[in-house]
């Protein structure tokens, strides 16, 4: 996500490097280009404007004039201005009441309906709700069979009234369906036009005062850039609406969307949609995010995914087997289907520092681990637990079996014997540089 920002970013913020300090002339020629990139990436003009004003104010100060590498402290500053721009601080939900009813509005295709499901699953799965969602788009069908589709998926239920055209009356007899079935949350899917227009407010508007909703949310398509924002301000000046979700941010996104919506409708970006999976939202961290739009990674957000999939006493388990030189390709095979778990492969590498632009023009399929998959489930059990026995035969077997070839086997074989000796080395607490610089020996 905003690659091109990101390398614009970059390059602009070299241009203090090997400067003895910040001046008024340096200042102003990376700010120059600053500008261009936040233009560039479709930011609104009046809000790049700003930015490149305040972080010229915090650069010419008396404490930046005395640092020893102007360079550093320039990212410094437009780090922080990054992360105030886009609100400064993480902004949680209103999920309290009974039921706690959520609202969501935006326009058609901006991916309001899929986003319903994946916040249901999300607050259902990680805050304990039990969620009912309710589909008031009485103008599409499909809306309805979609969400119902994706509540069945999450295995939360679907209120819908099939015939009636009130969208008032279905949002207002839902929440009394949950009353009656003891759903704490009730998330009210809406229908979205292709464009802004009187009849599609005025209609959202009367949802919103029957209802009265602990929060309304907007959601918005980040790949639609600065048209984002001013759809987003027309809403908010009708709903007054509590929180942005931008989709789609793992598209083709330039970034104008996340960078001007909250100082243009001053309301929080809440949520971030990055794939199509149900699991694929993420909360949204202003810091966060500009740490990754400077090629910074985010370590916090992945450490969290992996937490999400870490069970204490599968580790365990694990790390006794580990010391005692027992890891196989059972245990092999488990860590990989973790490892998809946590999201889209790409995306994760990003958030590793320096790995974002190293992974700019490199694809990873979601299935970089089919073959290896392919490979061990055409192993017998006794040789997924004892790698040992991998003579000649069984390789030609093991190829044929999983569509491979023999040459591939070897070298998953060799790799899974390295990784094996440096994660018993972990669990053992030893010096892995020394076992890798031994390895290193060896090769050559």
């Amino acid at each position: 996500m905003f690659e091109n920002l990101s390398d614009r970013l970059e390059r602009s913020l070299k241009l203090v490097k090997g400067q003895g300090r910040i001046t008024e002339i340096n200042v102003a020629e990376t700010l120059k280009d600053v500008r261009r990139a936040l233009l560039d990436a479709d930011v609104n003009y009046k809000t790049a404007k700003t930015f490149t004003a305040n972080v010229k104010d915090k650069a010419m100060g008396q404490d930046v004039l005395n640092a020893v590498k102007p360079e550093q402290m320039m990212v410094k500053i437009v780090h922080d201005e990054l992360a105030v721009l886009m609100g400064g601080e993480t902004v949680d939900i209103n999920i309290k009441g009974s039921p706690a009813v959520i609202l969501m509005s935006g326009l058609q295709g901006s991916g309001k309906t899929t986003f319903t499901g994946k916040l249901a699953n999300m607050l259902k799965s990680k805050r304990g709700k039990n969620p009912l969602l309710v589909a008031c788009d009485v103008y599409r069908p499909a809306a309805i069979d979609q969400l119902g589709v994706l509540g069945e998926q999450i295995g939360c239920p679907v209120y819908s009234e099939v015939g009636n055209q009130d969208p008032v009356a279905i949002a207002k007899n839902g929440i009394k369906e949950a009353k009656k079935n003891g759903n704490d949350l009730v998330i009210i899917d809406t229908a979205g036009r292709l464009a802004i227009d009187e009849a599609m407010m005025k209609e959202i508007e009367a949802i919103k005062k029957a209802i009265d909703p602990q929060e309304t949310l907007f959601v918005v398509d980040s790949m639609t850039g600065q048209d984002a924002v001013n759809t987003a301000k027309e809403f908010n000046d009708r709903l007054n609406f509590d929180g942005v979700i931008l989709t789609k941010l793992d598209g083709d996104t330039r970034g104008g969307a996340a960078l001007s919506i909250r100082s243009v409708v001053n309301k929080p970006i809440k949520f971030v949609g990055t794939g199509e999976k149900m699991d694929a939202l993420d909360v949204f961290h202003p810091n966060r995010m500009a740490d990754r739009i400077l090629g910074m990674g985010d370590i916090v957000s992945l450490v969290e995914k992996a937490q999400e999939q870490y069970d204490e006493e599968e580790a365990r388990k694990l790390q006794k087997k580990l010391a005692k030189n027992e890891f196989n390709f059972n245990d092999f095979l488990s860590q990989i289907q973790q490892i998809k778990k946590m999201g889209n492969l790409k995306d994760l590498a990003g958030m590793i520092p320096g790995m974002g632009k190293a992974m700019k023009n490199i694809d990873i399929d979601d299935d970089a681990f089919k073959s290896i998959e392919a490979i061990i489930y055409s192993m017998t059990p006794t040789e997924r637990e004892n790698p040992k026995l991998m003579n000649g035969s069984r390789r030609k077997r093991i190829a044929d079996g999983s569509g491979t070839s023999v040459q591939e086997i070897n070298r998953l074989l060799k790799q899974f014997e390295e990784t094996r000796k440096v994660m018993r080395m972990v669990a053992q607490g030893k010096n892995i540089n020394n076992m890798m610089g031994g390895m290193g020996r060896r090769r050559r």
